[in-house]
């Protein structure tokens, strides 16, 4: 396996998903991440034990394992002085220092920039916050599900107009696994750029600008023209203005999704896959813009042909159709997918527990080789071995437990 971050060293003082996705994508490519926890209650996510009425075991926790596989965790008290010290022992061995804290924790605690870069110059330091380190707001906190999917506009975009509300996000850390890509590539470029000029970055990532770039092709559109988009209530049936983009239900209540955006040299192969070649004849339909003219007429017909044939059946007949089309599927469904398995998208660890437990591999592969991980740390796992590394006697080790100031 390509470990392409190997020699890289991740001191990660941060908690929930947002930051700490970004330092497992990096385990994942090689690096060795330092996750350095409260001696007590670890990271506070460890205290989730319920998601969306589903109760999680702690020895198999989903939510920790998620964005923290391949990863060493030390239990240190940031608060004290003696942890502070051990942390800025960390920083001088580090490549990035990486934290979703806010500013006055930082402070208060000792590890803000002016701190780490006072030990170790040449350290990266990245930051993950809800807002931004900049503006009115970069003290507050918050989550995927409010700076990322509420405020964002993302909710508001994908809640068809008549509802009584906004759509709840329904995916946990969803908007957190996307941002944490980009921290994962920021960092990359500026390990890249420090390589090359010698010069150590500073870098932000906020789940606000993550969700202003998911969304930055409708939002530049909004600001050249004014015009937004929002979702539409489900039909079955193509676009306005294309019967070749749209969602068409089959028989047995399945979903199978057109998206054939330039229906050019396309539209007899597509009309005959649906089982309706004499519209290709038609003058209707039989050129692009006789095609979007009559979409309406289109759209009714093929709903008409999609409804005579079972899910199943659509899914197998439409392999060889020269168009985009995808089937609608479910997460359960995702799990049986062909072609997803087939490049490697779940890999199996031990759990804790000594039994498999099944992850979601990073989407990243080198040289067609899936990549390989190991489960999330326990809380403080390997406070031991990561101290001895660097060099501390046992009997300091021991006088730092008895104090508290690591577990």
């Amino acid at each position: 396996m390509s470990n392409v971050m190997e020699g890289v060293r991740i001191l990660e003082v941060a908690q929930f998903t947002f930051v700490p996705a970004a330092g497992g994508i990096l385990a994942d490519w090689g690096a060795d991440v330092i996750k350095v926890e409260h001696p007590v209650r670890g990271d506070t996510q460890r205290g989730f034990l319920n998601m969306g009425g589903v109760q999680l075991d702690p020895l198999r926790h989903t939510l920790i394992e998620h964005p923290n596989r391949g990863k060493r965790s030390v239990g240190i008290d940031l608060s004290t002085t003696e942890g502070q010290e051990l942390l800025y022992e960390l920083a001088k061995t580090a490549d990035v220092f990486l934290t979703n804290y806010l500013p006055q924790h930082r402070q208060k605690n000792k590890f803000d920039i002016e701190h780490i870069r006072a030990v170790n110059p040449n350290i990266i330091y990245a930051r993950g916050s809800a807002f931004g380190n900049k503006g009115p707001e970069r003290e507050f906190g918050g989550f995927d599900g409010t700076a990322f999917w509420s405020r964002s506009g993302i909710a508001d975009t994908f809640t068809p107009e008549g509802l009584d509300g906004p759509l709840t996000q329904s995916i946990p850390a969803f908007g957190d696994s996307i941002g944490a890509m980009f921290i994962a590539g920021g960092i990359s470029a500026a390990l890249f750029h420090r390589e090359k000029t010698g010069e150590a970055k500073e870098l932000d990532v906020s789940l606000m600008s993550s969700a202003w770039w998911a969304s930055g092709a409708l939002l530049s559109q909004i600001m050249e023209t004014g015009v937004t988009m929002k979702a539409q209530m489900p039909t079955s049936g193509g676009s306005a203005r294309s019967p070749f983009n749209g969602n068409y239900r089959t028989s047995d209540g399945g979903t199978i999704n057109l998206c054939i955006n330039s229906p050019t040299g396309l539209i007899r192969d597509t009309f005959e896959h649906i089982g309706l070649p004499e519209l290709a004849d038609d003058p209707r339909f039989s050129e692009p813009r006789a095609l979007f003219d009559n979409a309406g007429a289109a759209s009714d017909l093929m709903v008409k042909a999609f409804t005579a044939k079972p899910f199943d059946y659509w899914k197998q007949h439409l392999k060889t159709m020269k168009g985009q089309w995808a089937p609608v599927q479910s997460l359960p469904q995702l799990l049986e997918d062909e072609q997803a398995l087939a490049n490697d998208m779940i890999i199996e660890v031990d759990g804790a527990d000594g039994k498999p437990l099944r992850l979601v591999r990073g989407p990243v592969q080198w040289d067609n080789e899936p990549l390989q991980t190991t489960r999330a740390p326990q809380a403080s796992e390997h406070t031991e071995l990561v101290l001895m590394e660097l060099g501390l006697e046992w009997d300091r080790i021991e006088a730092l437990k008895a104090k508290g100031a690591i577990a």
